[in-house]
Parts: structure tokens; C-alpha cells; sequence
């Protein structure tokens, strides 16, 4: 009899193991695909969480770096971050493009303008109009701001597929010290390949005139060196951040404690 209790007790043992098996393996599937629906399928399949990590400033073999008014120490972001200024956003009045000199000036004297330099520089095996060493035509890329695969080929509407960033917009750079600039300072920074990247239109237009605590690359890979490279623009330009901008440019860095700030002999 004590034999069969034993048989017993060992067979409802095992039972209740197995069943603790079966329901904690079902709960593990319920919850795997809650988070994949919520968020696992973006980090695995979004194209936006695995483009490039960082964008060239400068090709020496035919680009030549712009004269900024202050030296960009080689310092960690984080570091160079508590330098800036940090104030309240100026007055958005009498903002005009014009203000920044002529679009795409040629500030570097290499005989192309910049847009085209940015595409030649940032596109894949760009392809040049008959004749022409400086108008590209088409082209590929990665494009850093979604991590997408895009192609570009100039034309009246396709040439809005890809745009020229500025990475420290316009606007925003008005506002927090660019009034206080020369005409050709701030002709420079709307030039400065420092300053520029190629990206993709959509995600430029969504951008707007936005600072880091309003709008940051959708591929997070790029966040770092994107904020290390407005710290970069606007300490090159003596330029400020508000507190808000601070705060955010802070949380991106506290991912990436080692990031360098971007000079253009990088």
C-alpha cells in the first residue's frame, strides 16, 4: 500500500511540474506576441533602427573645409554640451533665408556648389550630368535619418526625394544667436559641410526648423553622432541651446558616453 501512496505522490508531482511547464511556456508565447505586435516588430524588421551610425564632414581629395568663427575642441559631446550657453529662444522675427547668403554658395572655391558637393559626398556612386564634373545626377544611399534604401535622380518633383539638411536648421539657429552673426558668418554655417547632410525629404520636412528636444532621427544608430554633431555646428558658430535642447541632447549622449564631437577632418 505504502508503495502504491508513493507511485502515487511521485505520478502527482510530475503532473503538477508538467503543468507548471506547459502554462509558463504559454504565458511566455502570450507575452512574446504582445510585445512583438506593440514593439518587437519594429526593432526587428523597421529599416529605421539599423542604418548608418555617422556621416562623413569632408572628401579631401575635392571638398575644402569653411572658415568657422570658433574651434571645435576634440572633446567627448557630452563635455563640449556643457559649454554652450544656455538660453531662451530669441525672437523668430525677421528670420528670411536671404539672411544666410545665396543658397548653395560655393564658399569652399572648388568650383561646385555645395548641394552638389553634399550629393557627390554622400550618395553611392553618383552619377554626373554629360560634361560636368559637379552636377550629379543620380544616385544611391543608405539614407541616415530612416536607415532606408533611396535613390535620387535630379528632376523638377523627384529631386525632393532627396534633400540637403541643414543639421542645426536655419531657423532654429536664428533664434538662439545667428542675429548677432556677420552676413558671411552665417552664409558660412548655411554652407559648411559641418552642417549639411543628404537625407531623406520626407524625414527633412517632419524635421522642420526643430531642435533636438523636438525632433531626432528616426534610426536611432544615428542619434548620437547627430547630436554630436549640432553640439559640434553650434559650438563652431557660437551658437546657444535652450534648456529643453540641453535635456534631450544630454539623454541621447547618457546612450553613448564616449562620442566624440565631429570635426570636418573626420
Amino acid at each position: 500500500m505504502s508503495l502504491e501512496w508513493s507511485g502515487y505522490r511521485s505520478a502527482r508531482r510530475r503532473s503538477r511540474q508538467a503543468w507548471v511547464l506547459v502554462t509558463a511556456g504559454a504565458l511566455a508565447v502570450v507575452v512574446g506576441i504582445g510585445w512583438f505586435f506593440t514593439v518587437g516588430q519594429f526593432l526587428i524588421f523597421s529599416p529605421s533602427m539599423s542604418g548608418p551610425s555617422e556621416v562623413a564632414v569632408l572628401d579631401s581629395g575635392w571638398m575644402g573645409p569653411v572658415r568657422q568663427p570658433h574651434q571645435v575642441p576634440r572633446e567627448r559631446a557630452s563635455v563640449v554640451l556643457e559649454l554652450l550657453a544656455v538660453k531662451e529662444r530669441a525672437s523668430s522675427d525677421g528670420y528670411d533665408r536671404d539672411h544666410f547668403g545665396q543658397a548653395w554658395a560655393d564658399v569652399d572655391r572648388n568650383g561646385c556648389d555645395t548641394r552638389n558637393d553634399i550629393l557627390r559626398r554622400d550618395l553611392a556612386a553618383p552619377v554626373f550630368a554629360p560634361q560636368s564634373r559637379c552636377t550629379v545626377v543620380s544616385g544611391a544611399f543608405r539614407e541616415p535619418y530612416t536607415g532606408a534604401n533611396v535613390e535620387f535622380t535630379r528632376g523638377a518633383e523627384s529631386s525632393k526625394v532627396v534633400q540637403i539638411d541643414h543639421v542645426v536648421a536655419l531657423g532654429d539657429a536664428w533664434q538662439k544667436g545667428a542675429q548677432e552673426m556677420t552676413l558671411q558668418q552665417r552664409q558660412s554655417l548655411a554652407n559648411d559641410p559641418l552642417n549639411l547632410i543628404a537625407a531623406d525629404g520626407t524625414a527633412n520636412q517632419d524635421k522642420g526648423a526643430g531642435d533636438a528636444s523636438q525632433w531626432l532621427p528616426p534610426n536611432r544608430t544615428l542619434r548620437c553622432h547627430y547630436v554630436a554633431r549640432q553640439i559640434s555646428v553650434k559650438t563652431a558658430y557660437g551658437l546657444w541651446v535652450t534648456q529643453a535642447e540641453r535635456n534631450a541632447m544630454r539623454d541621447v549622449l547618457g546612450r553613448c558616453p564616449e562620442q566624440q564631437t565631429i570635426r570636418p577632418e573626420k
